[in-house]
C-alpha cells in the first residue's frame, strides 16, 4: 500500500486549512492509499511552526509520495516539504481545486 503525505497551505488561513487536508486524505483513503495529513498530526493550533514542522518532516519521510494541495507555491512549509520530496525521489502529485458547476 502507498503511503501519501498530504502538504499545503495552512498558516493565516481559515480554520489553518484544515478542511481541505480533511477532504484529500479522506478521497486518499477511499482510493485505498495509507494517508499521513499533517493537520491531524499537529491538532493544536497554537503549536509553533517549527515544531509542527519537525514533526511533519519526520512524517514525510516515510512515505512514498507527496499530494500538493492549491495553493502550496504560497506556503514555506509546503515548499519545504515538496523540496525534501523531490529530493528523496518521491512521486509528486498536485491536487487539483474542485471545478464549479456555474
Amino acid at each position: 500500500m502507498k503511503r501519501i503525505y498530504v502538504a499545503g497551505p495552512m498558516t493565516g488561513l481559515p480554520a489553518l486549512n484544515f478542511p481541505a487536508f480533511h477532504a484529500a486524505a479522506a478521497e486518499l483513503r477511499a482510493q485505498g492509499f495509507d494517508v499521513v495529513n499533517p493537520a491531524e498530526i499537529n491538532a493544536d493550533p497554537a503549536a509553533g511552526w517549527v515544531a509542527c514542522m519537525r514533526l511533519d518532516i519526520a512524517q514525510l519521510v516515510t512515505c512514498d509520495e507527496i499530494l500538493m494541495l492549491p495553493g502550496w507555491e504560497n506556503s514555506r512549509g509546503a515548499t519545504l516539504e515538496r523540496h525534501i520530496a523531490m529530493k528523496l525521489e518521491m512521486a509528486v502529485r498536485y491536487h487539483q481545486h474542485p471545478r464549479s458547476n456555474t
